[in-house]
C-alpha cells in the first residue's frame, strides 16, 4: 500500500513538473530530482540502493579540412659590396685588360698621383745623375704640403730628388725638379720660377697628349688642387703603364724606406707613404710593388698601386676615399676579389 501511494505521488510530480523538448536542458535537472525522490521512497535511503545514472549521449560531427600550401623559398637579394671610393679600376697591363672598372671616365683631381707624370717628364729629358740645386722655387710650395724637407742651397742628383718625390711625396722636391728640368730643357737658365713651372706643366700636358690621356690636364707639378687640373682613372691607367718603362720609377716606388745623403752632406730618411709596402703595417701586402699615394681636399684619399702575383702584373687605382685607411682597405678588397684567383 505504501509503494502504491509513492507511485501515485511520483506520477503526480512528473505531470506537475514535466518538461518539453524546448526546455531539455532544465529537464535533465528535474529528472535527477525525480529519480532521487523515487529512490528515497522506494528504498528508504538505504546504503545499497542502486545508483541513478543519467546517460547523456552527444553526437559530434567534425568536418576535417585539409589545406595544402606550397612554400616558395626565395634567396634574400644579394647586396652589392659597399665601396668607399668615387672611382676605381683593376687592370692587367701585360694583356691590356681592364678586369674591373667603376666610373673610370669621370673627372677627378689627381692629387699627388700627378707626381708620376712629373717623374716621367723629368726622366724623359734629364739624365738621372744630373745635379739639381734647391732654390727660391720653394716659395711656391703650398702651406700644409707633404714634404721631404729639402732646403735652398742643398744639392741632389735627379735620382735622389725623385726618391724624395715618390717616397715621401715631397711637394718641395716636385718644384725643384720642375724648375730645374724646365731651365735645362728650354735652354733658358734665367727663366723665373713661375715661368719655369708653367713651362714644365706644358711638358706634362704634351706627354699626356702623347699617351692619349684625352681627359687630363695638369697645372701643378705636385698635384695640388687647381681648378684646371683634372684627370680620370682611365687616363691614370695609361700613365701608370707608361711609367713602368722607367726602371728608376719601378725601383723607387717599390722601396719602403731609404736613407739619402745630399751632395752637400745633409742626410735624409725618406719613408714611402704607400703602407702596402711596410712589413710592420696593418695593410702590408707581400705582392705590392708600388706605386703612388695622393691626398687633397678635392681628390680625397687616392692610391695607384701595383702588384705582382702568379707571374702577372696588376694595377689597381682607387680615388676619393674618405680616409687614409680606406684607400688601402678598398685596394686590398679589389686585389683579393680580382687578383687572388
Amino acid at each position: 500500500m505504501r509503494k502504491l501511494l509513492i507511485c501515485i505521488t511520483a506520477c503526480f510530480l512528473v505531470l506537475l513538473t514535466g518538461c518539453s523538448k524546448k526546455d531539455e536542458k532544465h529537464c535533465k535537472g528535474k529528472g535527477l530530482l525525480y529519480g532521487g525522490f523515487m529512490t528515497y521512497f522506494l528504498y528508504g535511503g538505504e546504503a545499497d540502493a542502486p545508483a541513478v545514472t543519467t546517460a547523456v549521449t552527444t553526437t559530434a560531427t567534425t568536418k576535417a579540412t585539409t589545406v595544402q600550401t606550397t612554400a616558395i623559398v626565395t634567396e634574400p637579394p644579394t647586396e652589392p659590396p659597399v665601396r668607399y671610393y668615387t672611382s676605381a679600376a683593376v687592370y692587367a697591363p701585360d694583356t691590356d685588360n681592364i678586369i674591373f672598372h667603376d666610373k673610370i671616365h669621370e673627372s677627378v683631381s689627381p692629387a699627388s698621383m700627378a707626381k708620376i707624370m712629373t717623374a716621367c717628364v723629368a726622366l724623359k729629358y734629364i739624365p738621372t745623375d744630373t745635379v739639381f740645386t734647391v732654390g727660391t722655387e720653394q716659395a711656391l710650395v703650398s702651406p700644409y704640403s707633404s714634404m721631404c724637407y729639402i732646403a735652398p742651397g742643398q744639392q741632389f742628383t735627379l735620382y735622389d730628388l725623385l726618391t724624395g718625390l715618390l717616397l715621401s711625396s715631397g711637394n718641395d722636391a716636385a718644384y725643384t725638379i720642375a724648375v730645374n728640368t724646365a731651365r735645362i730643357e728650354s735652354g733658358n737658365s734665367v727663366m723665373s720660377d713661375y715661368e719655369a713651372v708653367e713651362y714644365f706643366c706644358g711638358l706634362m700636358n704634351s706627354l699626356a697628349a702623347e699617351l692619349n690621356m684625352t681627359n687630363s690636364h695638369f697645372s701643378t707639378p705636385d698635384g695640388w688642387d687647381h681648378h684646371q687640373q683634372l684627370t680620370t682613372v682611365y687616363d691614370l691607367l695609361k700613365l701608370t703603364r707608361h711609367s713602368m718603362e722607367y726602371k728608376e720609377i719601378r725601383e723607387i716606388t717599390a722601396t719602403a724606406e731609404k736613407n739619402v745623403t745630399a751632395l752637400t752632406g745633409q742626410t735624409f730618411n725618406w719613408k714611402n707613404s704607400n703602407r702596402l709596402l711596410h712589413e710592420n703595417d696593418t695593410y702590408y701586402c707581400p705582392y705590392a710593388i708600388g706605386t703612388k699615394t695622393g691626398s687633397t681636399v678635392n681628390a680625397g684619399n687616392c692610391l695607384i698601386s701595383q702588384f705582382y702575383i702568379n707571374a702577372t702584373n696588376y694595377i689597381i687605382i682607387v680615388t676619393g676615399c674618405p680616409t687614409d685607411e680606406s684607400r688601402f682597405e678598398e685596394t686590398l678588397k679589389l686585389f683579393d676579389e680580382f687578383c687572388m684567383k
